[in-house]
């Protein structure tokens, strides 16, 4: 049952991507759903210690997102909110958040992560078909996000299918 009620917010927060940017800011709704795809992937291992999720180029999300999440659990590890000034800070991530503000950093923060069991979520048109595993965007002025299933595969990161189920996938 309460797979059931998941579920149903998932659907919920994904279709109704515009209602929610009309009535917080966007870097709320980023916040609310980079938070919610956490719980739909599947890392290969879930050890001890710190689950680092980077925020490049956004300070209003970095500032939500340590607020909301910061000391949180994913799993049996403590959620940390890591501002990435240089592409170099995303290497021992779990997660990573692009900005569209610093896009010029994808190739290098990819490179980065390469190889490692890290999920990396962009806001910029083109960056899912360039390897990003999750990218935002707007679609009839709806909020959507694309998954690139070789980016995950290549990360080691499986994916429910109740989130597969509702994203454009690439």
């Amino acid at each position: 049952m309460k797979r059931i009620y998941r579920w149903l917010f998932l659907a919920l927060l994904f279709s109704s991507g515009n209602v929610f940017a009309q009535q917080k800011p966007m870097h709320e709704v980023y916040s609310m759903m980079v938070y919610n795809f956490m719980k739909y992937i599947q890392w290969p291992t879930d050890g001890s210690g710190q689950f680092v999720i980077g925020i490049a180029g956004n300070d209003e999300m970095f500032e939500t997102m340590n607020a909301w999440y910061s000391g949180r659990k994913m799993g049996s590890q403590t959620c940390v909110i890591k501002r990435i000034e240089k592409p170099a800070d995303a290497a021992d991530c779990q997660v990573v958040f692009l900005d569209k503000s610093r896009s010029s950093d994808f190739d290098e923060i990819q490179s980065r992560v390469q190889g490692k069991n890290t999920l990396l979520i962009t806001d910029k048109n083109g960056l899912g078909q360039r390897g990003s595993a999750i990218n935002f965007k707007v679609v009839d002025s709806k909020l959507k996000f694309e998954l690139n299933q070789k980016a995950l595969e290549s990360a080691n990161l499986k994916v429910a299918s109740a989130l597969a189920s509702m994203a454009i996938l690439i």
